[in-house]
């Protein structure tokens, strides 16, 4: 039996991949489901599902293949990606520079898993092709990533290598975790600097930090958890501080206020200039923005 890899969002129960062996020895996939109709029934740009589709649990699609897709070239900076690529949900392949299919894969925005690529192995994301799925459910996504899958395995008898089974280039590593930052040794040591200086030491000094309420193992507030959420899911090595912390970051909220000018938490600086707080930086993870502000 040959597994496939489906990052981002995993694979129903109902979904079943087997290899079989063809009398000339040659693998072949062949994916079902128990439970799903076949796709692919006419040639419209998008993917749906109709409401009794949805209420009988079988999904039909309307969507143009994989080979009749429009191939499109990726640009060689992040900000242009998401001017080129749609922020929908959907279905995508990746193709090297020599036309081979990398990998197929399923995503809640097509822009942002494009970026990623791009930033982790532009050397084999070179050129896109892509299905905008409506009322995109899990159900309807993963059928969607099913046709295509299938379609590629039967013209080429093989899975993309990004999807085979062990895998790792297309699989989002999570990153190493770190203690939060302490500004100071404890709140009953006088500080020789003024808090601001060491706020403007420590942004100054690290590529990303995040000021947030909690720890980023444990935040204590939705947005909080929303960007620690965001800054894992890009793979980002980020500093974390705790204005809640009154013991080691006494002070640290009132002071960060008048120092960024900015009145809310969480706060996220990045090369030392302040970004935003959650929904700015939601809104740009959506967009597909923050890889080329990572990595620059």
């Amino acid at each position: 039996m040959a597994a496939i890899n489906l990052p981002f969002i995993h694979s129903p129960p109902s979904l079943q991949i087997f290899s079989i062996k063809s009398p000339q020895s040659t693998s072949k996939f062949l994916l079902f489901s128990q439970s799903i109709a076949s796709p692919l029934l006419s040639s419209s740009s998008k993917l749906y599902t109709t409401a009794k589709a949805r209420a009988s649990s079988l999904i039909a699609f309307a969507a143009r293949n994989l080979s009749e897709s429009e191939l499109n070239s990726v640009p060689e900076t992040a900000g242009e990606i998401a001017g080129k690529f749609p922020s929908d949900a959907g279905v995508y392949a990746v193709y090297d520079k020599d036309g081979d299919v990398q990998f197929i894969g399923i995503t809640r925005s097509i822009a942002g898993s494009v970026a990623t690529h791009w930033k982790s192995v532009p050397e084999l994301c070179v050129s896109v092709k892509f299905g905008v799925v409506d009322e995109p459910d899990r159900t309807t996504l993963t059928q969607a990533w099913k046709s295509w899958m299938e379609e590629h395995i039967k013209a080429t008898g093989k899975v993309p290598p990004g999807n085979e089974s062990g895998n790792a280039t297309w699989v989002r590593q999570p990153p190493k975790k770190k203690a939060d930052l302490r500004l100071t040794p404890g709140r009953h040591v006088q500080l020789t600097v003024p808090l601001e200086e060491l706020i403007d030491q420590l942004v100054k000094e690290n590529k990303v930090v995040a000021f947030i309420k909690g720890s980023r193992s444990a935040p204590l507030c939705g947005f909080s958890q929303r960007v620690i959420g965001i800054l894992e899911a890009e793979g980002v090595d980020y500093e974390s501080v705790d204005v809640l912390d009154e013991e080691y970051n006494n002070g640290l909220r009132e002071s960060l206020k008048t120092y960024s000018n900015w009145p809310t938490f969480p706060q996220i600086f990045v090369d030392g200039q302040l970004i935003g707080g959650c929904d700015i930086l939601s809104s740009m993870h959506e967009k597909g923005e923050l890889a080329g502000l990572f990595k620059n």
